[in-house]
């Protein structure tokens, strides 16, 4: 073989071997950079954050997930409390009420921001399911040792205390979601019930929203606690007693046997029944054999009576 001749077969077969570890050293960088992207993609979806935070906190603890994750949370935590700081003070009277009617146990809740707009958005939406679910583990975990009917009102001082698991506070979660949408938001109260085995539990929200299937939530609600009723159709009644409470405003329960005192009637019982105009509240009771016993109204933004004191 003449030296040319080897030479460039010593030429072709270095090529060959360098394209081939080109080709290798491509696969292989592509590999890694859909790993990478793969693993930026979860925490993108388990965290909700950024993705350029999202990348942030995987280069600075070497695509450790766990790591990155919780360094996100604290962070986010952090920008959080310095918003809610900056923001307090500014009015927030939009907002939701939220409401769950658990095994003869119901929690209402009215959670504030400052725009209807950001009601909609469901990281507020999934606060108010949080402090719902907060309040009514707390209900249950006080009521334990009490037997009959059980009502206990918190007010948003009360609330922001409870914890969420982990050292967690609502207050966190309402700073991390200030902190998320960038307007000054409240818890603002709570009312939780239970009742015993041979009561029901009526509800009804008006103005509601989707997004959070397990809670209702809209800018009216109403709990009624009552006896009786048609056996199979408690539920029904409920919702239609609940209806009335929302629509008509009633301050107070009063007597079976009250009379009508006009349009501006603020008792219960005497009122003119939203679902039948000829019939009084009590009249329509008298004709399902049921009774009221109590209920709860609540009305976005509205003046309570502590706050007009």
């Amino acid at each position: 073989m003449s030296l040319t001749v080897l030479f460039r077969t010593v030429i072709r077969d270095v090529a060959k071997v360098s394209l081939n570890q080109h080709v290798q050293w491509l696969h292989t960088g592509c590999q890694l950079l859909a790993a990478e992207k793969a693993l930026l993609m979860k925490l993108r979806k388990s965290t909700g954050y950024t993705f350029i935070n999202c990348q942030k906190a995987l280069e600075k603890f070497d695509n450790e997930i766990r790591q990155a994750e919780a360094w996100l949370h604290e962070q986010a935590q952090k920008e959080g409390w310095s918003k809610a700081n900056k923001l307090e003070g500014r009015k927030a009277k939009e907002g939701l009420i939220g409401l769950f009617v658990g095994d003869k146990a119901a929690v209402m809740v009215e959670v504030n921001c400052e725009t209807d707009f950001v009601a909609r958005n469901e990281k507020f939406q999934q606060l108010v399911k949080d402090v719902v679910f907060t309040t009514l583990a707390h209900h249950q975990s006080k009521a334990q040792s009490h037997e009959g009917y059980v009502k206990s009102v918190l007010a948003g001082d009360e609330l922001n205390k409870l914890s969420l698991g982990e050292g967690a506070s609502l207050a966190d979660q309402v700073a991390l979601t200030i902190g998320r949408l960038g307007e000054n938001m409240s818890v603002k109260r709570a009312v939780t019930v239970g009742v015993p085995a041979e009561w029901y539990i009526g509800s009804y929200v008006h103005g509601s929203v989707s997004g959070q299937p397990e809670v209702a939530m809209g800018r009216y609600g109403a709990l009624v606690i009552f006896q009786g009723g048609k056996e199979g159709e408690q539920e029904i009644l409920g919702r239609k007693l609940g209806q009335h409470v929302v629509g008509e405003s009633p301050m107070s329960l009063g007597n079976m046997d009250d009379l009508p005192c006009g349009e501006s009637e603020t008792r219960l019982l005497p009122q003119t029944f939203l679902g039948d105009p000829s019939r009084t509240v009590a009249q329509f009771l008298c004709g399902q054999q049921a009774r009221v016993l109590d209920f709860v109204r609540f009305q976005c933004g509205e003046t309570t009576s502590e706050e007009a004191e």
